[in-house]
């Protein structure tokens, strides 16, 4: 292992990780909140908006999102609409991660039983009341591990970034290996810069979940 390798190009990776983490936090944020309006959508089965949600899931879990990233950052240009490569990351991974949130989120509103809405209207709560105070606590509780595994999940993803010239950590670590052939010690800091980066996420989701299961929800 060559540490003065390592120690040279180090900072690389860190500005790699730097660019991952911010594209990464922001199409995050996005998809849950894309999500959270896909899985309202489909729970309370409104028209129209249902079926256009159920496509957009299906288009966007089917298909590769390199092969999203490449209609965003070659395709839209034959039709004169650029986008700079960061946007186009964060457009993809929101139109992704958009799916897989809404598919948690939904999942997780459909486990509280129906006789919990029962129970908070004999209590004299309206159905504002009934969401906030009974429904939404307990899917939320529920809906702490799909999501943790969907923010893992995307922000592992965006390693395909570099295949629309985004000088992310995959980026990095395969423009060292052709330059200088130094395929261990690149590979070895990308696999480290990556578990700095996920490792904390998914402890700090298991440390959630726990702290909203004993509080008594989803149980």
């Amino acid at each position: 292992m060559d540490f003065a390798f390592i120690k040279e190009y180090a900072p690389l990776y860190v500005e790699a990780g730097i660019l991952t983490l911010r594209i990464g936090a922001t199409g995050i944020i996005l998809s849950i909140m894309v999500g959270l309006a896909v899985s309202a959508v489909q729970y309370f089965k409104i028209p129209v908006l249902r079926q256009i949600a159920s496509c957009y899931i299906e288009l966007s879990r089917n298909t590769p999102l390199l092969i999203q990233l490449f209609f965003l950052y070659f395709g839209l240009p034959k039709i004169g609409i650029r986008l700079s490569g960061e946007l186009c990351g964060i457009i993809g991974l929101t139109f992704l991660g958009g799916s897989y949130m809404a598919e948690a989120f939904r999942s997780s509103l459909e486990a509280v039983e129906k006789i919990q809405f029962e129970s908070a209207e004999s209590l004299g709560m309206n159905s504002f009341q009934t969401l906030r105070y009974v429904i939404f606590p307990q899917a939320f509780a529920t809906s702490v591990p799909p999501v943790v595994a969907n923010m893992v999940f995307l922000l592992k993803e965006t390693s395909v970034f570099s295949g629309i010239a985004l000088a992310d950590l995959m980026y990095v670590a395969k423009d060292l290996i052709g330059l200088y052939y130094q395929t261990g010690e690149a590979l070895g800091m990308l696999v480290v810069a990556y578990l700095i980066i996920l490792l904390p996420i998914s402890i700090l989701g298991t440390v959630l979940e726990r702290r909203v299961r004993y509080a008594g929800f989803g149980n």
